[in-house]
């Protein structure tokens, strides 16, 4: 038996040794082949062209009857935007009767009541302490009226992303080769950058709030498709089984059976929703959102550090509270999926309390608006300190830069950008094929021809480049801190209050210090990307520690192993697959904030989609969102794959 294992693995080294010398080879041999190392300068393929004369047609041209398509998409617009409309109207913006007279909001006072009261319906005193602390803080920094356009796009956007994405799960579940092409699709949904949909979506419903919610819905709505789908999927199948004998159509076993017993996971899907909606407000923001993105973005534009942060920490209040209320009300399911009577008593009293506080508006000026001289704010103090900062240590950021480009950054780049095309195509090609076989191999082929035809061959490279750096700044600094969290377990705590608010923070509000303290350019992109994108190598590598088998941890120890030989013979090739999934996780995060940080000066795919948005070029916008979801798919199938690999061969699976 050892034998054959022994056999085994040397078969498998000298496979490695040879595909690595068969890969040299090729490099060796493209990089004197002039036509494999120049890549197109122009699109083989006018892919962007096509896209442009379809939406002037979709636009000038195209018919419904006597109405063109435009009418119909601005018509739709309109309708959608009264539950909006509504939803601002009741928050802050009040309804005019005439111009003496107009309906009261709910006002601050009545949505800081009414949030303490929904959570303390959902989870207790706790969670109503916490929601009280969140909305409290938009009042008192002045962020009441932009807090409230946020928090009605969202309260629109979310049920409508839910509703969309459940209703095309039940569409397509029971369909193998639909649900199939329904995930192809999610994929490149959820991996082009918002930023490359948000053009045509401008020419069809117009500059206004219901383009913005529709572009955080098309970026939200796959969580609930792909929730929904494993929700129904893990259903036990004794109740599947039981629904088949007594004839349910599926109709009904969706509704009678599917849906009761997936309703805590489905809670979670929605959750989701509502994490995603409000990472996309602030890139929203620039096609007519308004509210706390657009506060961002402002404060990014003039460099206005202080102000940025205040708005952009009033999202992440306003993301723990739904992300809070959402997680009660799932184990609130989960513990008690029968309908609770208390509910009745919530509701009279919510509306008292709405009623009472509109009341108070017409009487009670400060109900209406805190005064200025009672708001806060940290701009000042955020400024002199970037200024003592950018003072005192100037120089040393200056030095640090530019070591980072002369010795760093730009000899990878490029090493990166100058590799022959046919030698990327040719390695990720074999990798694609030991790894998955054919139907890998066609996929990450496909992918990368597009990426060629279309002519962004090197701005795709320029972006792996910087990816690259990001990505291995990410793993340098998460996995020791992963594994100081999994062996210790006040570590984890610090390191998860860390992780959450890196999370939850929005991506631009990263750009808006580095850029005051390294001004644009490759560094303050890298270091804005790591900032965003480490938290998954930390989470997935803590949790894959920590759910190592304990008997083999128990044997390792019995046999006189130390804590390093049991971390690194035990531990670690056992958490292989989920740190795997962590490093997935972070390449996919570094993608989508690459793109953001074109702002920033970065000249890759991401600077490519704002040049498409900022010149109204709808077709180059999409191409190059499209090469960047390529990018984004070509490595999610390369790692996942090879992970599934290291389950099976680890015998987890």
């Amino acid at each position: 038996m050892m034998w054959q294992t022994a056999t085994t693995t040397n078969q498998k080294n000298s496979s490695v040794w040879l595909l690595a010398l068969v890969i040299v080879g090729v490099w060796f041999t493209t990089s004197r082949i002039a036509w494999a190392n120049i890549p197109p300068e122009g699109p083989l393929l006018p892919i962007s062209l096509w896209i442009g004369a379809a939406m002037d047609w979709l636009i000038k041209d195209a018919h419904f009857g006597p109405v063109t398509f435009q009418e119909v998409t601005r018509a739709a617009a309109r309708i959608m935007n009264w539950p909006l409309s509504a939803a601002n109207a009741f928050l802050w913006k009040g309804v005019p009767i005439t111009k003496e007279f107009r309906i009261m909001p709910v006002s601050w006072i009545g949505v800081v009541c009414l949030m303490t009261l929904v959570g303390h319906a959902i989870g207790g005193w706790r969670l109503a302490v916490l929601n009280l602390c969140c909305f409290l803080y938009m009042v008192l920094f002045g962020l009441w009226e932009s807090s409230m356009m946020t928090f009605a796009s969202i309260l629109v956007a979310v049920p409508l992303s839910c509703a969309a994405g459940f209703s095309v799960a039940v569409v397509v579940f029971g369909n193998r080769k639909v649900e199939a092409a329904t995930l192809v699709i999610l994929d490149f949904m959820q991996t082009v950058p918002i930023f490359a949909y948000l053009l045509p979506i401008l020419f069809l419903f117009g500059f206004s709030p219901v383009s913005a919610m529709l572009g955080t819905m098309i970026y939200s709505m796959p969580a609930m498709v792909r929730t929904t789908l494993l929700a129904f999927k893990t259903t036990s199948d004794e109740l599947i089984e039981l629904g088949r004998v007594v004839g349910a159509t599926k109709r009904q076993m969706i509704r009678k059976i599917l849906v009761p017993s997936s309703r805590p996971l489905l809670t979670v899907g929605m959750n989701q929703v509502v994490v995603l909606s409000l990472n996309a407000v602030i890139i929203a923001s620039i096609i007519g959102a308004g509210g706390l993105g657009f506060d961002v973005l402002k404060a990014l534009r003039t460099l206005n550090t202080g102000r940025g942060l205040e708005a952009g920490f009033a999202i992440v209040l306003m993301a723990i509270s739904l992300d809070r209320l959402s997680i009660a009300y799932t184990q609130r399911v989960a513990d008690s999926p029968v309908r609770n009577r208390g509910w009745i008593g919530y509701l009279v009293t919510g509306i008292a309390i709405a009623i009472l506080a509109m009341g108070a508006s017409y009487i009670w000026p400060f109900a209406r608006s805190v005064p200025a001289e009672m708001q806060l704010s940290i701009a000042p103090y955020v400024a002199k300190g970037l200024d003592y900062v950018t003072i005192t240590y100037g120089d040393a950021i200056d030095t640090f830069t530019g070591f980072m480009y002369i010795y760093l950054l730009n000899p990878i780049r490029d090493i990166v950008v100058g590799l022959p095309w046919l030698f990327v195509v040719f390695g990720l090609s074999v990798v694609a094929w030991k790894l998955g076989g054919p139907r890998l191999l066609i996929t990450i082929v496909a992918l990368l021809a597009f990426i060629l035809l279309t002519g962004f061959w090197r701005a795709s490279m320029t972006t792996v480049y910087l990816i690259g750096i990001s990505v291995t700044i990410s793993l340098l600094l998460g996995l020791p801190l992963g594994i100081a969290g999994a062996l210790n377990d006040r570590m984890s705590a610090v390191l998860g209050t860390i992780c959450n608010t890196l999370q939850t923070l929005p991506s631009f509000v990263y750009l808006v210090p580095v850029v005051m303290l390294f001004h644009v350019g490759d560094v303050p992109a890298i270091i804005a990307v790591v900032l965003y994108a480490v938290t998954p190598v930390i989470r997935y590598t803590d949790m894959g520690i920590r759910r190592v088998d304990p008997g083999l941890l128990e044997g390792a120890k019995a046999m006189g192993a130390s804590r390093i030989q049991t971390l690194l013979k035990i531990r670690l090739p056992m958490a292989m697959p989920e740190i795997l999934l962590g490093l997935n996780q972070t390449i996919m995060l570094a993608i989508s904030m690459l793109v953001v940080t074109a702002l920033v000066g970065t000249q890759d795919l991401g600077q490519e989609v704002y040049i498409g948005l900022s010149r109204a070029d709808t077709g180059r916008g999409l191409v190059a969102g499209i090469c960047v979801a390529s990018l984004s798919i070509i490595v999610d199938r390369l790692i996942q794959t090879y992970a599934n690999r290291q389950k099976r061969a680890l015998g987890l699976e």
